[in-house]
Formats: C-alpha cells, sequence, structure tokens
C-alpha cells in the first residue's frame, strides 16, 4: 500500500514544529534599583509574617499537660 500526502490546509501550521527563527527576541530590561529594593522588601515583609504567625501560633499549638493533672489530683481528693 503507497500512502499519498494529502495536502494540507495551512501547511505552515504542519510545518510549525520545523519552524526556527531567525529574529531575536529583544533583550530584557534590567530591573531598576526601586523594583530590586521592593521587590526585596516584599520578600521579607511575607517572610515577617510567616515567622509572626507561627510565635503567635506556637502556645496554641503546644500541649499543657497541667489542666489534666489538676483534675485528677481533685478527683482523688474527693474519694
Amino acid at each position: 500500500m503507497s500512502f499519498r500526502r494529502e495536502p494540507v490546509p495551512f501547511a505552515f501550521v504542519a510545518e510549525a514544529d520545523r519552524f526556527r527563527s531567525n529574529v531575536a527576541p529583544p533583550p530584557r530590561e534590567r530591573a531598576s534599583a526601586g523594583e530590586i529594593a521592593g521587590r526585596c522588601l516584599l520578600g521579607l515583609t511575607i517572610v515577617a509574617a510567616l515567622v509572626g504567625s507561627l510565635i503567635l501560633g506556637m502556645p496554641a499549638l503546644s500541649i499543657s499537660h497541667s489542666p489534666a493533672q489538676t483534675q485528677q489530683s481533685q478527683a482523688s481528693h474527693g474519694h
């Protein structure tokens, strides 16, 4: 069986994977000092917020055994 290649409308779509452009994109502009400072400040703010929430949340996450011990001691004194 011989396969005949059918004509494809918009042949450039079929050949798009083989196409390489000889036009280079324009170079990226360097970030200004203000933009770099703003990015650093934003990063430090996010890190400070995470550390602050961790510090404020640690007492709520800690397991305290003192209320359970006082209930057991009161129950033993009552009997």
